[in-house]
């Protein structure tokens, strides 16, 4: 029931209604008349109603839906005598039927009618009912009399509160029916709101912020935030209309006249004791309820809803979107993984009851083996190969012997790539892949021709706190630690500088390579001293070797 045109007004509602009636019985009686012209041309009928008097009667008043006429000159008709030689054919039935309805009326019984407000005058209104025309006062109609309130047109309810069959006159109240409303309204709210218990209402309507119910006949609302424990929620996904719910009522707005009803107050709340319900580690069966860019909102029942992460859908890290694995309503069995009671949150996941892809991978292939692979991903540190069901890093440094390849210069996304397997750590999920691995290492080949010991040549290329890195030949590089530097300074050295060393550590597995400057002097002079040694004859002596040296 709306009450925004409700006006109460102070009038005195005897003097009112007999004014009505005087007037009623001052300019409209029914009288039998007889057609004596019909003038198709004006549109009218003349009808001598008595007394030596004429009045007029438009003529559409007597044609039926065709368009016929349906009295002839001569014919008697029963009119309504409106006063100024106006006569109406329509009213007269009206009037003969208000006069069957007030014949036929029982005062034991209770009339509520509904009809629509036709006319209006200072003392109230008429109300049109199946052609009837009953008269509702200004005081009982608790309709506004505020500039811009348009009365005409409107529907109303109203009941029967007075009929005088002498004056043929019906008075109906729409005061009444409201007060009842009220009253029932108070009664109502006074009860939910006093025994706070659960009572069974009927869903009426359902609107995108919730739900209205019929608690006894009288609506109240159930907000979307009071629909579940679970937090907000989309009405239109767990009701239809016509549903019947448990509800609770919160408050009532006495004002607004707004009662506020709660679902889930009405329901046990499952955190209370989540503890005997649901744990880490439990599998459960769950319905997915709410599909996002970012995870699933799943349905555990109990009122309880969990969030499934898109890093926890499947052991694929390339998982673009959920919607890709799972569908709205589906069913699904996944692990509990967190359950914080204090921010009554929960999260499950589904590929920890999946096979772990890397588990089928370490019975397949080991380290050393060499297989085939897709590209899924290039990043500045490497590229990611799909080998199986698992994904390997090939690091940059594996891509080639040369130092200036990689991922990004090399690979692109979907490429086949040949690789061979350098490490699996199974507990981390991680592979290592290599692709230089399958071609032969530079240092290698500069094994065959060089040893620990051999005199080489490098340019520098960069310097590091602890030491300088020289190339020696195509993709070869080495290392002179700082302590390796003597006699040169480590300060003075600079990019592209030729330096000359000895090799004093190549190790091939690992393409290591150490150069010193250090021992560089002392091999140089371990070498002229051999070839002293092979130049002098058998009798010379230390003395003549270096006679000259020792004459001053």
């Amino acid at each position: 029931m709306k009450f925004e045109d409700i006006e109460i007004e102070d009038v005195d509602f005897e003097a009112m209604l007999e004014e009505s009636f005087k007037k009623s019985e001052s300019r409209s009686d029914l009288v039998t008349g007889t057609v004596v012209k019909i003038d198709e041309k004006d549109n009218l009928a003349v009808v001598d109603i008595g007394g030596g008097r004429d009045a007029n009667l438009a003529l559409d008043e007597i044609k039926d839906e065709e368009g016929n006429i349906l009295f002839n000159v001569g014919d008697n008709i029963d009119v309504l005598n409106m006063g100024r030689g106006r006569i109406s054919y329509k009213a007269a039935l009206g009037r003969a039927a208000l006069n069957e309805f007030i014949s036929e009326y029982d005062e034991e019984q209770e009339y509520i009618i509904e009809g629509v407000v036709t006319k209006k005058n200072k003392g109230g209104y008429v109300v049109e009912v199946d052609g009837l025309e009953f008269f509702m006062p200004r005081t009982l109609s608790y309709l506004s009399s505020k500039p811009g309130f348009e009365a005409i047109g409107k529907k109303v309810k109203a009941v029967i509160v007075k009929v005088d069959k002498d004056k043929g006159s019906v008075v109906v109240s729409r005061k009444e029916l409201i007060e009842r409303d009220k009253a029932k309204t108070d009664e109502i709210v006074g009860e939910l709101l006093e025994n706070k218990e659960p009572v069974v209402g009927t869903i009426k309507k359902i609107t995108s912020y919730g739900m209205f119910v019929d608690v006894g006949g009288m609506d109240g609302l159930v907000h979307y935030s009071q629909i579940s424990h679970k937090g907000p929620v989309n009405p239109s996904k767990y009701f239809q209309e016509g549903d019947e719910v448990n509800v609770i009522a919160l408050e009532y707005d006495k004002k607004k006249r707004h009662l506020s009803l709660s679902i889930k107050d009405a329901n046990p709340d499952p955190w209370a004791d989540i503890d005997s319900i649901i744990g880490v580690g439990d599998t459960v069966t769950a319905t997915v309820s709410n599909i996002e860019p970012y995870g699933v909102f799943v349905d555990l029942g109990e009122d309880l809803e969990a969030f499934l992460h898109v890093s926890e859908i499947s052991w694929d890290k390339n998982v673009k979107h959920p919607k890709d694995y799972l569908t709205n309503g589906e069913e699904i069995n996944v692990e509990v993984i967190e359950v914080d009671k204090e921010g009554r949150r929960l999260r499950v996941s589904l590929k920890s009851l999946l096979p772990k892809p890397m588990d089928a991978f370490v019975q397949q292939y080991r380290v050393g083996d060499v297989v085939k692979g897709k590209v899924t991903s290039i990043t500045d540190f490497g590229a990611f190969v799909k080998v199986g069901s698992v994904e390997g890093l090939l690091h940059n440094q594996e891509i080639s012997w040369d130092k200036s390849k990689n991922a990004k210069s090399e690979l692109a996304v979907g490429d086949e790539v040949e690789v061979k397997i350098i490490k699996i750590d199974k507990d981390a999920g991680k592979i290592s892949l290599s692709k230089k691995a399958l071609e032969d290492s530079p240092i290698k080949a500069f094994a065959q021709t060089h040893k620990n010991g051999s005199i080489v040549t490098g340019t520098v290329k960069d310097k590091k706190d602890f030491g300088v890195f020289i190339a020696l030949d195509d993709n070869v590089d080495a290392l002179i630690r700082t302590e390796d530097l003597h006699p040169l300074k480590f300060d003075e050295i600079e990019k592209g500088q030729e330096i000359k060393g000895v090799i004093s550590f190549i190790d091939e597995n690992n393409d290591r390579i150490r150069v010193s400057v250090k021992r560089l002097e002392r091999q140089e002079e371990r070498e002229a001293m051999e070839q002293l040694n092979l130049n002098q004859d058998d009798s010379m002596t230390l003395g003549d070797a270096f006679g000259d040296k020792f004459k001053k």
